[in-house]
């Protein structure tokens, strides 16, 4: 049975996030980074929808201030798939497509460390240990069918109960697509 709690789970995967940007800046070659952002673009797409879905929700609610911080994260998590789908139209090869996904990086990381200190550590406070670990078993089951790539505008629970699991058929479908073209 899973004991992880949510919060040490989605640092983790926070974390893996950092190291999987490193892999595509410094992929040897083209083919090696479009494999690392392919998959840094999958994890950051599962990960979002399952925060909006999973965790957000509960912090709105259970935490002091959690409408303004709710808020504030929702309206990074809109520009940075708007980022995002920019970056995935751009040559993997070029000087754009580095900068782009550096400056990506660095706003990935600092909202990546708001959600840390202004939501998940507070939940983890207000918590018990088995409503936390319930969580994390929610927000896997949401990243199972979580879209695979991003779309802005669909932040909040309702939209992506709605529209994600439309949205994830087409993702895996064009995944798939797109990985038996290469």
């Amino acid at each position: 049975m899973q004991t992880e709690d949510v919060v040490s789970f989605l640092k983790r995967q926070h974390n893996l996030i950092k190291d999987m940007f490193d892999e595509v800046l410094y992929a040897s070659t083209p083919k090696a980074r479009e494999k690392a952002f392919v998959d840094l673009r999958q994890l950051l797409a599962v990960h979002e929808t399952a925060e909006e879905i999973i965790v957000h929700p509960r912090a709105r609610n259970e935490i002091p201030g959690g409408e303004e911080i709710v808020d504030a994260r929702l309206q990074e998590e809109n520009r940075a798939k708007q980022q995002l789908q920019k970056i995935e139209s751009m040559d993997i090869e070029s000087a754009e497509f580095k900068n782009a996904l550096t400056e990506f990086r660095k706003d990935v990381v600092e909202h990546a460390e708001r959600e840390e200190n202004e939501e998940f550590n507070k939940l983890q406070r207000k918590l018990d240990g088995d409503e936390l670990t319930r969580m994390t078993a929610a927000v896997r089951a949401a990243e199972a069918i979580a879209p695979t790539r991003p779309h802005p505008g669909v932040e909040s629970p309702i939209e992506n109960l709605a529209l994600g699991p439309f949205a994830s058929l087409l993702d895996r479908a064009r995944d798939a697509i797109e990985a038996a073209m290469r």
